[in-house]
């Protein structure tokens, strides 16, 4: 077992509420130039869930089963940024109100920009639930450290999740599954975060016939993605020989410089971490939620 700092993390509650859809104006226009008009972030989305293909979906930002913040007209305020960023993928989420009062979901990833939280919830719970039901998270994770690797820095990690992920320890480097390796260059909306402990940042599908060669076109929510030369320490910037890696939070998306969103989990620059690819390196599978259930 990794050694790590679990006994001096807070765990505390934050509570949120089921977003409605957004819109910003009647369409949107993607990077041809064309315009659209498709759901997008917000609300319970029935039919897309964690293990479910990040691409091919009639919308745009999509997020998989239910969107959440701590208020739904400001989502810079204070309430949203600390909900935001102090949950962590993996943590506990109870519905507190509502016909669905008493569902247990899990977080799978948070989405900026947005400032929403993501949750995976069992179908029988998403037919009782409405916007603006309440949801508390037992948040848990952030200010995980893993002891014997100080330069491998932790983010957005619920750590009982850390042992659940198959991670190896190899010559003195951890080495982690993941079913992709994303290069730097695609790397997009979000670059240049002051910070990675909350949000996520989007790998760019402009180019189609880059992504169907690097086999990006078969990620799935929830899979575990490497990204290189990509340091997530403190903000997201490129930056040789560090490594990232990350989760699969929305949807490919059709505006320039977006696509699928990646929450960061892991990050290094000296070498201490490094990965593995594993096609079943995925959060629903991992924890039996989405359409694993």
């Amino acid at each position: 077992m990794l050694r790590t700092n679990v006994d001096t993390l807070v765990k505390l509650s934050v509570q949120g509420q089921v977003t409605p859809p957004m819109q910003r104006g009647a369409y949107r226009v993607d990077r041809e130039g064309a315009p659209f008009v498709l759901p997008g972030t917000g609300g319970i989305t029935y039919n897309v869930k964690v293990g479910h293909s990040a691409f091919s979906w009639a919308g745009d930002h999509v997020e998989p089963c239910v969107s959440t913040a701590a208020t739904i007209d400001d989502r810079a305020s204070v309430k949203n940024q600390a909900y935001n960023t102090l949950s962590c993928v993996g943590n506990e989420a109870i519905v507190i109100s509502g016909d669905a009062k008493g569902a247990r979901g899990v977080v799978t990833g948070m989405h900026g920009g947005i400032e929403h939280v993501i949750i995976d919830f069992a179908d029988e719970d998403l037919e009782k639930m409405v916007i603006e039901d309440k949801i508390l998270i037992k948040a848990f994770g952030q200010g995980l450290q893993l002891l014997d690797y100080p330069g491998i820095m932790v983010r957005n990690l619920d750590p009982g999740l850390l042992g659940k992920l198959g991670i190896q320890e190899e010559n003195g480097k951890l080495v982690v599954p993941v079913a992709c390796k994303v290069p730097a260059r695609l790397m997009g909306s979000g670059l240049g975060s002051p910070t990675s402990a909350s949000g996520d940042y989007d790998i760019t599908t402009t180019d189609q016939e880059e992504i169907r060669a690097l086999g990006i076109d078969q990620l799935k929510f929830g899979d575990l993605v490497a990204l290189e030369d990509s340091d997530n320490r403190y903000g997201r910037s490129y930056r040789r020989g560090a490594i990232s890696v990350g989760i699969v939070v929305h949807s490919d998306c059709f505006l320039a410089g977006h696509g699928p969103g990646v929450t960061t989990l892991l990050t290094a620059i000296d070498g201490s971490l490094e990965v593995t690819l594993d096609s079943e390196a995925n959060l629903g599978r991992i924890l039996g939620i989405g359409c694993y259930r």
